[in-house]
């Protein structure tokens, strides 16, 4: 059996077109040429496709079995054909991005849209997780890049590109006791539930934890929603209060006073040295690179 795409295009374009005459007009072939190809699809595959009693051929039940068969494998055949073209300009198959999940509310789709205008075949994955769980993927390399906070123990292996600032704020229901105070003391802190976002991984410690009682979840979505029902107090992204003007009145911004946490974190692109980049990744460092030199 050998049948070939031009064979599986003439075939899919003379069931759409209802005729051999129509489909040659389309294709910019002669009819005889659409009808040859027939008859030689038919006899690779020992199938009638087209029953020729009239003045236009009428397709089989095989033949409406195939032709959506068909549909679905000249779609793959042309993906195919452009994985191994971007391949062979040295482009990545597939790029896999993590976000942490307090970033998720930033402009990080900027990134992604500068990729897709630059290369529109590249497969771009974006993936979500706490900061503990994105380092991990980065460092096991199921991820090429990750858009994290900064934190203060590097990996050997990482490399970074700081992009900017981003705020952190401890907040709770107005209804939860810290909201009473006007102003929260450590002992207060210590003594009631917090909510905090950390890896699915129970035995790593969560970040940004200040409770002796804590309740863990592995994003800022869920955690906002039991802080907003005034199950704990917890700490989300400024940006995400900023945007929600129905949570500014929800929540109340608790105003610690015998200790300042730090809750302002720049914001980086890391990736690892041990990790093969392609032409998007190297692409995407490098406008990042110049997009620093030329706003400091």
């Amino acid at each position: 059996m050998n049948i070939n795409q031009d064979q599986l295009i003439i075939f899919q374009t003379v069931m759409e077109t209802g005729s051999f005459s129509a489909a040659a007009r389309r294709l910019g072939k002669v009819p005889s040429a659409v009808s040859m190809s027939i008859a030689s699809l038919e006899i690779d595959l020992n199938l009638k496709l087209f029953l020729r009693m009239g003045r236009e051929p009428t397709p089989t039940a095989q033949a409406y079995v195939l032709f959506e068969k068909t549909q679905q494998l000249l779609v793959e055949m042309n993906q195919w054909k452009q994985h191994a073209q971007t391949l062979s300009t040295g482009l990545e198959s597939a790029l896999n991005i993590v976000i942490v999940s307090e970033l998720l509310y930033t402009d990080w789709t900027d990134y992604i849209l500068l990729l897709e205008q630059q290369f529109p075949h590249l497969q771009i994955n974006v993936i979500s997780a706490p900061q503990e769980d994105a380092l991990h993927m980065l460092m096991h390399r199921s991820a090429h890049f990750a858009f994290m906070f900064e934190r203060e123990q590097l990996e050997n292996s990482e490399q970074f590109v700081e992009l900017k600032r981003e705020a952190l704020v401890p907040v709770a229901a107005h209804r939860h006791v810290l909201a009473q105070k006007e102003q929260v003391y450590f002992e207060d802190i210590l003594q009631s539930r917090q909510i905090v976002v950390a890896s699915r991984n129970k035995n790593i410690k969560p970040e940004l934890l200040y409770s002796k009682h804590y309740w863990r979840t592995d994003n800022h979505h869920s955690a906002c929603m039991m802080i907003l029902k005034g199950l704990g107090w917890g700490v989300l992204p400024l940006e995400m209060l900023n945007e929600n003007p129905t949570l500014q009145e929800q929540l109340k911004i608790l105003n610690f006073c015998d200790f300042s946490p730090k809750f302002e974190y720049y914001v980086d692109l890391v990736w690892s040295r041990e990790n093969s980049l392609g032409q998007a990744a190297r692409f995407l460092i490098d406008h990042l690179r110049n997009q620093r030199i030329h706003t400091k």
